[in-house]
């Protein structure tokens, strides 16, 4: 939820939020974010091990990183969100503050507070800032909706159960209920 509809927050007032703050600024806006819960960690620990160790086994080059991570999409003053995981293969766009620039892969765990932005205006964030493949894995559901950005495929939906591929390595499938 927004903190004021009134107010236009910049790249400033985030990175003086205090430590124990978590929030997003989305266009000039700035959304509290709670806390997560077991299974939300869980699951961003569990997926982002298995994406961790494929890159190692395979000698890739690209970094897993799990929130909180700060990421600028597109270098502007107004932006700058913390998915669950970001898979950065492009590692100019790592900084002391975070990722300046599109991650490869995002992955968001959806939560009851975080639902409306994550399936609305993080999509249509993501997808114009460049991420390749995005992914929304419903807790709640059971579900994953992978959006196949770069080859623009459209969405796929899989339930926790299925082998789930993935569009940025053709030889890898989360089966997310294997993880849990």
């Amino acid at each position: 939820m927004p903190l004021s509809k009134n107010t236009f927050y910049t790249s400033e007032d985030y990175w003086k939020l205090p430590d124990d703050r978590r929030a997003e600024l989305i266009d000039g806006q700035l959304y509290d974010m709670a806390p997560p819960g077991y299974l939300h960690q869980k699951l961003v620990m569990e997926i982002s091990a298995t994406i961790r160790d494929y890159i190692r086994h395979n000698k890739g080059g690209c970094e897993v990183l799990p929130a909180p991570f700060a990421v600028n999409l597109t270098g502007n003053d107004k932006t700058w969100v913390e998915p669950d995981i970001s898979v950065i293969c492009d590692k100019s766009k790592l900084s002391k503050r975070g990722c300046e620039g599109a991650p490869d892969w995002i992955i968001e765990i959806v939560s009851p507070s975080t639902q409306p932005r994550d399936y609305g205006i993080k999509l249509f964030k993501y997808r114009t800032a460049g991420v390749r493949e995005y992914w929304i894995v419903n807790p709640a559901t059971r579900a994953v909706n992978v959006y196949d950005f770069e080859k623009e495929t459209g969405t796929a939906q899989y339930t926790f159960d299925d082998k789930i591929p993935v569009c940025i390595y053709p030889d890898l499938s989360v089966g997310i209920a294997d993880l849990l």
